[in-house]
């Protein structure tokens, strides 16, 4: 009596069979791959855009930070006396170019044309003879104005002999106008109690 058995195919595997199946592997292995590599750009754009980003996603930039702004006043004998914006660091002959030069009239010897400008300074350039006259850097109610006065006018003051009056003018080259009659006591040679007698006579 024969006993039937199941049909197994015991049969060995054709070549084609096995090149089947390796391009079967190949295929998931190259998809597993492309998912990998998906999720890799994925972050690292994802890092990218968190670095160059900041509040609101504003994309970050170098900031330049240049010196802060002069505005001076150029009056007197320039070819247009006006109120000028310069960059930081200028001097008196940059406030002078910015006002058109020196006019015909201009004396050209009094200003100390490389002397730093301060921020809210006027420049005064005189006309030729006009430094030697008193009465041009006297107010209406008769103070000396310390920061256009000359050694002449500044002698008229008590106490303040040429000496003195040159010293002024000397900080006024070096330090800009005077903004305070109080700027008076970094002058040497003038003290509390000179300034005391000063106080009412001149003025900035």
């Amino acid at each position: 009596m024969e006993v039937s058995s199941p049909d197994i195919d015991h049969a060995p595997r054709t070549a084609e069979d096995a090149r089947r199946t390796r391009r079967r592997r190949v295929g998931v292995g190259a998809s597993v791959v492309l998912v990998l590599v998906a999720a890799a750009i994925a972050v690292a754009v994802g890092v990218v855009r968190s670095v160059t980003t900041a509040d609101g996603g504003v994309p970050l930039a170098p900031v330049e930070i240049s010196a802060a702004a002069l505005y001076v006043h150029v009056s007197g004998a320039v070819g247009r006396p006006g109120l000028y914006r310069l960059d930081g660091g200028a001097r008196v002959v940059d406030a002078v170019a910015a006002a058109g030069g020196f006019t015909e009239a201009a004396d050209r010897t009094v200003l100390n044309l490389a002397r730093p400008l301060v921020d809210g300074e006027q420049v005064h350039v005189p006309e030729a003879g006009e430094a030697s006259t008193p009465g041009a850097s006297v107010s209406a109610d008769g103070r000396v104005n310390l920061n256009t006065a000359d050694v002449a006018a500044l002698d008229t003051l008590p106490r303040v002999g040429p000496a003195i009056a040159e010293r002024i003018i000397a900080w006024r080259e070096e330090n800009g106008r005077f903004t305070s009659v109080d700027d008076l006591l970094s002058v040497p040679g003038i003290g509390e109690k000179m300034l005391a007698g000063l106080r009412d006579l001149v003025t900035v």
